[in-house]
């Protein structure tokens, strides 16, 4: 069993924002390794985020972005459960990285339940017919043709979008941090983007 130092607890709250309890359990469960501890926190706080998440989220902000010299304007609601978290500073800066992600990459939606089924099931007819005209054997199509939804809902849905700042991470993962790290709920609930001269 390795020896849990001060400095061992401190390089790991340092690198996760983990408490410091969390941190010195973690490296005792792993042996003391930092990099399997890292892990272990993120299953810890991904395991208390899907806790949080059915927990009632109604105080938070709207928050505004401006865009491209005032051609692009975002306005998004983000939810989370008290005021005291709503006037963090963890929480504006999550909003306004939500803001700008949504004036860049411009989605339709929140998450893909918010997506009409006849949209998805339109989406899928155009995927099978290229498919087929690419001469693509039937047993196969089915499976392609989820790759590319699931592509599609990285297009156009909010929480499966790659962060503008970082492609390695997803909004959602995003938002799934911020609950692990604030301790309350957080929601993206809607948002609005205006575009110069769009319909």
């Amino acid at each position: 069993m390795a020896d849990i130092t001060a400095a061992m607890v401190k390089e790991l709250r340092d690198r996760t924002g983990a408490g410091m309890m969390a941190c010195k359990k973690a490296l005792k469960e792993t042996d003391g390794d930092i990099e399997k501890a890292i892990d272990k926190l993120r299953e810890m706080g991904l395991a208390s985020a899907k806790k949080k998440a059915s927990r009632d989220a109604n105080d938070g902000k709207v928050v505004s972005y401006i865009h491209a010299g005032g051609k692009i304007g975002v306005l998004v609601e983000v939810n989370c459960e008290t005021d005291f978290v709503a006037n963090t500073d963890d929480f504006n800066n999550l909003c306004k990285d939500i803001a700008m992600q949504i004036a860049a990459a411009a989605p339709v939606y929140v998450s893909p339940d918010d997506v009409p089924q006849d949209e998805i099931e339109k989406e899928k007819q155009i995927q099978k017919e290229q498919l087929k005209q690419q001469g693509k054997p039937e047993n196969v199509i089915d499976k392609i043709v989820e790759g590319k939804i699931n592509k599609y809902y990285e297009e156009v849905c909010l929480l499966e979008q790659p962060f503008i700042k970082d492609g390695s991470v997803k909004i959602k993962n995003m938002v799934e941090s911020a609950i692990s790290k604030m301790g309350e709920n957080i929601v993206i609930r809607r948002f609005a983007r205006f575009k110069i001269g769009e319909e």
